[in-house]
């Protein structure tokens, strides 16, 4: 008759049928190196006949941890924080890690009460997923134990920042279009108040001037991050700038809205005038017309390396500084 859920195996168990003290059992099934080989093996088959499952937060207890870490990010439903999330929960499910997510909506009371409820529940560490590639206050003096910032700066140099790496990012979008022998390249972009913004149109600008050209329509178009901005953006530059022959957009969602304007204004893509977007949100640069050649972040590249790094923390080898994770161009239609 099989054992009922009040009656759990113990390591009590396993050491009586393995003929070992409790002490010897619990060094084999921890791998401990003071076990003999034929001790270790009796032990591993009595625990696996008595289907045997070690206590990992007992374990995680008496070495000092609690095999959880907290993840703090600001945008939950958003475009970029949804695959970094994605990248760290699998690093830190193949570690057997646990991750208590707590999304802070922006507000600041909201994101200290989340940041004292994960210290009382004693993690390991924490994971702060930004949601602009930005700036943000550093968390040092609120907390004891490592964090990594993802997608965002902190404003302490000794932490450790994980970023995309927008100048890279831009160069790659600008160099192609350079390849393509497109001579009259313009930018349209978001905010001028994202640092994101602004490095990837220095950027854009310096690859230009590198080879000998200068920006179409003569400097960047600032606005908003959507397709609106990029309609409206894209007739203003061809009235403004006819000889416009490639289009570099800050964002997919502003590529679409250009694509779609040319394509009113009798302009053909890519034909007449190539576009590049940045960010390869599949909803956008595939469904466009025609699909659009964009710059990817990696965002799951970029969870899995904060788990890495702050692993490192966690074994006494913490990084500091800024990481600039390299971005990818992704060539479809709009520029082919």
């Amino acid at each position: 008759m099989g054992r009922r859920r009040s009656e759990a195996v113990t390591l009590g168990d396993v050491a009586k049928l393995a003929g070992v003290s409790i002490a010897t059992a619990s060094k084999a099934i921890n791998n401990r190196g003071e076990v003999a080989a034929g001790t270790r093996a009796r032990v591993v088959r009595a625990a696996a006949e008595l289907s045997f499952q070690p206590n990992v937060l007992a374990q995680g207890l008496v070495a000092g941890r609690t095999r959880a870490i907290g993840l703090l990010t600001d945008e939950l439903d958003g475009r970029f924080a949804i695959p970094i999330l994605l990248g760290a929960e699998n690093a830190l499910s193949n570690q057997e890690m646990s991750v208590l997510l707590c999304d802070t909506r922006g507000d600041a009371i909201r994101r200290n009460h989340y940041i004292r409820t994960l210290l009382a529940r004693q993690v390991d560490g924490f994971i702060v997923v930004g949601d602009s590639n930005d700036v943000r206050p550093s968390l040092m003096a609120d907390i004891p134990v490592p964090a990594v910032y993802v997608y965002c700066r902190s404003t302490n140099p000794d932490d450790l920042s994980l970023v995309s790496d927008d100048e890279g990012g831009a160069r790659l979008a600008i160099e192609h279009l350079i390849a393509l022998r497109r001579r009259h390249i313009a930018h349209i972009t978001g905010p001028h108040l994202y640092r994101a913004a602004r490095a990837r149109a220095a950027t854009a600008l310096a690859v230009l001037e590198e080879h000998g050209l200068s920006l179409a329509g003569g400097r960047p178009l600032h606005g908003e991050w959507s397709q609106h901005w990029g309609r409206q953006a894209a007739r203003l530059l061809v009235t403004t700038a006819p000889e416009v022959d490639a289009i570099f957009c800050g964002n997919d969602q502003i590529a679409s809205g250009v694509a779609q304007s040319l394509t009113d204004l009798g302009r053909r893509v890519p034909d007449d005038v190539a576009i590049i977007g940045y960010d390869n949100w599949e909803i956008f640069a595939a469904d466009c017309k025609p699909p659009l050649t964009t710059i990817d972040l990696n965002l799951q590249q970029l969870g899995t390396s904060a788990v890495t790094h702050l692993f490192a923390a966690l074994e006494g080898v913490p990084a500091t500084g800024v990481v600039r994770q390299p971005c990818r161009l992704v060539v479809r239609e709009s520029t082919a």
